[in-house]
């Protein structure tokens, strides 16, 4: 991928603003670290007519590249001429994709990358069980509903603790399976589970 195609991509996927992002290439320096959104740009070394940088979101590395002097020194901004392509294009529609939300009604078994808003409307007294990996949990599984329809959401150990009846919750990248011929939802450990609007009245 060539190396402005490259740096659009980054821009794209961490969601930082282009221009800012190349201006922050321009102005950090040798042994210099500049926050751009939500990078951190590190310039670990310069080498020849080019400077090594370290992309860096939270404390892990998301790439490492070198960039010549030349291409910071190109008039503009030269990542512009990369936002439109092929690649990028594909990455957006595929983003778009995976964070619109489902709906309770056309959820299928087997689905996953399921994002659901819904409420909380029951949460049984939590059950004891060994998996079938040797280990001893608790589940519960709480009745969550939209305007289409109601699903159970398999909710374990620390989840339960997490989320009350009324509770308005976020749902991120879970996945429907059939369990005693009834459809769930879970959540594992690739999605999220959050509430963004509290209920007024604990249950």
């Amino acid at each position: 991928m060539p190396l402005g195609e490259y740096l659009a991509f980054l821009s794209v996927k961490y969601s930082v603003d282009p221009d800012k992002f190349f201006q922050a290439l321009v102005s950090t320096k040798e042994h210099q670290k500049t926050e751009c959104g939500n990078l951190l740009i590190d310039c670990r070394m310069k080498i020849g007519d080019g400077r090594i940088f370290l992309m860096i979101v939270g404390s892990k590395v998301v790439a490492q590249l070198r960039v010549s002097e030349g291409f910071l020194l190109e008039k503009g901004n030269p990542l512009r001429r990369f936002m439109d392509t092929e690649r990028i294009r594909r990455y957006l529609a595929k983003k778009g994709s995976l964070l619109q939300s489902n709906l309770i009604k056309d959820l299928r078994v087997g689905m996953r990358h399921v994002n659901l808003d819904a409420r909380v409307l029951e949460i049984p007294e939590p059950t004891y069980v060994y998996t079938r990996f040797g280990n001893n949990a608790v589940v519960a599984n709480a009745l969550i509903g939209d305007a289409t329809g109601t699903i159970k959401l398999c909710l374990w150990n620390d989840q339960i603790g997490c989320v009350s009846v009324g509770d308005n919750i976020q749902i991120r990248n879970a996945r429907a399976f059939a369990f005693r011929g009834e459809k769930q939802l879970r959540v594992g450990a690739k999605g999220t589970l959050k509430v963004w609007q509290e209920s007024i009245i604990k249950a």
